[in-house]
């Protein structure tokens, strides 16, 4: 069974910093694409970043140059770190995990962690 956890989350001043990181229970982590996704009150959830199991990594376009993701495969757990926050970024950031050829189909999500940016 995979599980996710994130944590990191919090209130911030714009500006500000956070690192969020996600732990992912599983066998062959270091084959998953794991990424962020993040949803804000009455939007839909959009990509803020992915990255694949060769460490490529993809970006929405609003974060680009300001958040960085990265993984540390020893330790099952992707990163994101988010530099220069706007108050644009206040959302609930999912974290989310596939590995098709050793998990199988299904998509997994973590259950979200709460990012405030104050003005």
């Amino acid at each position: 069974q995979v599980q996710l956890v994130e944590s990191g989350g919090g209130l911030v001043q714009a500006g500000g910093s956070l690192r969020l990181s996600c732990v992912v229970s599983g066998s062959a982590f270091s084959s998953a694409t794991a990424g962020w996704y993040r949803q804000a009150p009455g939007k839909q959830r959009e990509l803020v970043a992915i990255i694949g199991s060769g460490g490529i990594s993809v970006y929405g376009d609003s974060v680009k140059g300001r958040f960085t993701i990265s993984r540390d495969n020893a330790k099952n757990t992707v990163y994101l770190q988010m530099n220069s926050l706007k108050p644009d970024d206040t959302a609930v950031y999912y974290c989310k995990a596939v590995s098709p050829r050793i998990w199988g189909p299904k998509e997994y999500w973590g259950q979200g962690t709460q990012v405030t940016v104050s003005s």
